[in-house]
């Protein structure tokens, strides 16, 4: 199974893009990550629903129809870590091709996109900032495949 994060905006705080991309490598060893980025140019500065409509239409353009797509949002499901490696066995187990998991812009995502989505995962029920979601997602995928594995990282 592939894996693929799929975000929308920059991470803009290096000491975050540096800690985004050790994980990233991390998880490599243990599955092929793949990670796109959509960065909506001119969104409408006052309109929320067109920002997440015009966000949630890049995101669709780059998933598949055969992928299977969840959604980090507050409001999703929640997991322990055992319980998110459980539910990454799960999907390599039943031969599923590519997982897309996708973090959304500061405002979510447009209902199309919700729709369209698999599913919706929780971190926490906190709120984290966008940014700050992509590298908790890093790390807990690479925590995920350490336990599926065995080894010692996850304590």
């Amino acid at each position: 199974m592939k894996i693929t994060f799929l975000r929308t905006g920059k991470t803009s705080e290096q000491w975050l893009q540096k800690g985004i991309t050790e994980y990233e490598q991390r998880i490599r060893h243990y599955v092929p990550l793949t990670v796109e980025c959509v960065i909506p140019r001119n969104l409408p500065k006052q309109d929320v629903e067109k920002q997440k409509t015009i966000e949630g239409d890049m995101l669709l353009g780059k998933v598949e129809a055969s992928d299977e797509l969840y959604l980090l949002d507050e409001h999703g499901q929640s997991f322990s870590s055992e319980e998110l490696a459980s539910f990454l066995q799960k999907k390599m187990s039943a031969g599923t091709k590519r997982l897309v998991l996708a973090v959304g812009g500061p405002y979510g995502f447009s209902q199309k996109v919700i729709r369209r989505a698999n599913g919706q995962i929780s971190l926490s029920r906190l709120t984290f900032p966008h940014q700050m979601t992509r590298l908790l997602l890093a790390e807990q995928i690479y925590r995920a495949c350490t336990i599926l594995r065995g080894e010692p990282y996850h304590h």
